[in-house]
Order: structure tokens, then C-alpha cells, then sequence
């Protein structure tokens, strides 16, 4: 059995989540999104969800120390042991260099970074709209635009890092879902990454 370890990249609104979730079934491996892990923890009440809660509500980001506590014990867990689809994680330099040292503990490192190509302005509307649909407290307009803006800032330069290493894949994720799926499969197959199911 090969394994797959990829990372997937792309501002708020670029559809990186959904995209993760067909990648990963594709690869049969876990997607790996701390965001989710933190909603889950808001919502049941945790003493992690509470302070998880009282950050983003102020749009600000979680910490690299618990965000990096809490993407080791998942990638601890027996079903990433032949790889995983990270989202969220690494978000800016120093949580990539604590990915490369647990990644090197373990004799691993990343096969791919999926960067998710969004114009600025169609991930500011797909944000108003996923506001609309579910509701989502911490999509209000100030928010999204100062989490957009971090992502320039802080997750850019991680491109340049992966990207000297020559494992960025640069796909363009305006289209149908199907159609950026569809891309993202063949740029992984290129790299002879052997998919283990259909999607």
C-alpha cells in the first residue's frame, strides 16, 4: 500500500473543504481540517471549543501551539498512518517547521501541495454565500476580509518554501466542482500518485 500525504492550500472561499473531502475519498486517506476539528469542539462545548470560540469571534486565528498540539495527536491517530489530506495546517511558517519535524521523527514528508488559484472577489461573494446558507457567525464581511488578508500575508510565503521543494500543484479553482476535482486528480496522477478509489 503507497501512501499519500498531501496539503491543500487556498484562501477562505477558494472551496479547499469540499475539494479536500473529494481528494481524500479518492486517496482513501483522512482529510485533516482543523477548522473542523474546531467547529466540532464549539459546538459540543469543550473546554477547547470555548476558547477556540472566544478567538475566532474576534476574527483573530488560534494559536501555532494548540493548532500544532492538536495536528499531531490527530496524525498520531492509526488511520493517518498511510497518509492523510491536511486543510488549515500548516498556516504560516513556524507551524511548517513544526510539520517538517514531526513529519521527519516519523521518516515522512509531504508528496503534494494543492494550491487552490481564487480571484480575491470570488472568494469574498462564495464567502457571503456559504454566510448565508449555514449561517456562520464568524463570516461577517470585517472577518472575512482580515482572515483574507492573513492568508496573503502568512500562508503566501509557504508556497515559496513548498514550492523550492517542486511539490506546489497551482490549480485553478474557478469552475464546476467536478471540473476542479478534475484537475486536481490528473496534477496528482502526473506525480504518480495512484488514486485508490473513484470519485
Amino acid at each position: 500500500m503507497t501512501s499519500t500525504r498531501l496539503l491543500i492550500v487556498g484562501p477562505q472561499g477558494s472551496g479547499k473543504g469540499t475539494q479536500g473531502v473529494r481528494i481524500a475519498e479518492a486517496y482513501g486517506i483522512p482529510e485533516i481540517s482543523t477548522g473542523d476539528i474546531f467547529r466540532a469542539n464549539i459546538k459540543e462545548g469543550t473546554e477547547l471549543g470555548l476558547k477556540v470560540k472566544a478567538i475566532t469571534d474576534a476574527g483573530d486565528l488560534v494559536s501555532d501551539e494548540l493548532t500544532g498540539e492538536i495536528v499531531r495527536d490527530r496524525l498520531s491517530q492509526p488511520d493517518a498512518a498511510d497518509g492523510f489530506l491536511l486543510d488549515g495546517y500548516p498556516r504560516n511558517i513556524a507551524q511548517l517547521h513544526h510539520l517538517d519535524e514531526f513529519l521527519a521523527e516519523r521518516g515522512e514528508s509531504l508528496d503534494a501541495v494543492i494550491e487552490l488559484a481564487v480571484p480575491r472577489e470570488e472568494s469574498l461573494k462564495r464567502i457571503a454565500l456559504r454566510a448565508a446558507e449555514q449561517g456562520r457567525s464568524d463570516d461577517t464581511e470585517e472577518a472575512i476580509a482580515h482572515r483574507l488578508d492573513i492568508y496573503e500575508r502568512q500562508t503566501a510565503p509557504l508556497l515559496a518554501v513548498y514550492g523550492e521543494r517542486g511539490i506546489v500543484e497551482t490549480i485553478d479553482g474557478v469552475g464546476s466542482l467536478d471540473e476542479i476535482t478534475d484537475r486536481i486528480l490528473a496534477a496528482l496522477e502526473a506525480r504518480g500518485l495512484v488514486r485508490t478509489a473513484a470519485v
